[in-house]
């Protein structure tokens, strides 16, 4: 579909799910942090099942043409997938400096990484149960699980992320063959990190992306908006995306206004642009969506380009995600008219 609508992945969990007190104004955890759920563990899957089923639903009332789960399963967009995986001392984790400059609990690096089994194929078998519409899963990318690691085994963290890519690899194939219409690595620490991001960061996406098949996207961006309130005016790791194999970038545009020139040096891919802006719960009127839109007309054709949210909207209010998300369909259908 021309300008086609979704989010970058993430929606607002209900508080009847997860404890959103805890969890605003922190990082998002990169170890486990069962105390932010609200529900018992033995009705954790029942109740992450029903929320799931309201994203679906909230997300196709908005209008929305390409569906995510929400990520209601998780605590947040990296440690559900990073901590699953072979290799990670759960119970004494490390510590490694975040976006802030400050240090963060992570996990400990003690193996191997190695991925014994599917870690998000049924979350994507729930969701093409739920929905007629595209589905797109998000995993985190290879270099940001590498960076969000205390490395006690491997001799550099290049040799971690390409493990991290070879466990990537494997479960972006599982969940197309799942049902997964897209699936996006989210990759936000290659901004975070440019100086690593050019020694390595293509070289373990492109590793994750070996032999697979189905179409691909990756997520940059400048961190959650409610938790980095900063924005530079473009992004330090961006044009290196030309020579990665993935058919679709995500970057965010509306809260950094980014100059859009540095698309030309993405001619060969979609961009899922994000016209969003996710520091305020005010939701944005089609009119003021539809104008960030058009400033990329310039530099990528319409039939290139997917209208999305900057980021995750994980911290919004509910009400404010899913009239930003009205938004970006009345958006949508006001350009596609315009087109036409």
């Amino acid at each position: 579909m021309l300008l086609a609508t979704s989010v970058v992945g993430s929606l607002p969990q209900p508080d009847w799910l997860i404890d959103r007190s805890k969890l605003a104004g922190r990082m998002p955890p990169r170890v486990r942090a069962k105390e932010l759920w609200r529900v018992e563990p033995d009705n954790l899957t029942e109740a992450q099942n029903d929320a799931t089923r309201v994203a679906v639903r909230a997300q196709e009332e908005a209008g929305l043409d390409i569906v995510t789960d929400g990520e209601m399963r998780r605590e947040s967009y990296s440690n559900h997938f990073a901590t699953a995986l072979d290799g990670v001392d759960l119970d004494n984790p490390g510590t490694t400096i975040n976006r802030n400059g400050e240090p963060y609990p992570v996990p400990r690096i003690a193996g191997p990484i190695r991925r014994q089994k599917p870690i998000q194929v049924d979350d994507v078998r729930f969701l093409r149960v739920h929905t007629d519409r595209i589905v797109k899963m998000t995993v985190p990318g290879p270099f940001t699980m590498s960076q969000q690691a205390q490395n006690d085994y491997y001799p550099d963290a290049e040799a971690a992320a390409m493990d991290y890519a070879a466990a990537v690899n494997a479960e972006i194939k599982d969940l197309h063959a799942a049902g997964a219409d897209i699936v996006q690595i989210d990759e936000p620490w290659l901004q975070a990190r440019p100086d690593e991001a050019r020694s390595y960061g293509v070289q373990a996406l492109n590793r994750a992306l070996e032999g697979v098949t189905g179409t691909t996207a990756v997520h940059l961006c400048f961190g959650y908006a409610a938790l980095v309130h900063e924005r530079p005016a473009g992004y330090s790791f961006l044009p290196e995306l030309a020579a990665c194999t993935a058919d679709q970038i995500s970057i965010e545009t509306a809260q950094s206004k980014l100059d859009l020139g540095v698309l030309a040096d993405l001619s060969g891919k979609t961009i899922i642009l994000g016209v969003i802006d996710l520091s305020t719960p005010e939701v944005e009127s089609a009119d003021v969506v539809a104008g960030r839109v058009r400033r990329a007309f310039e530099y990528v054709p319409p039939e290139r380009l997917v209208i999305s949210t900057d980021c995750g909207m994980k911290y919004l209010p509910r009400e404010s995600a899913d009239g930003k998300m009205r938004s970006m369909a009345a958006a949508a259908a006001t350009l596609r008219a315009e087109l036409s």
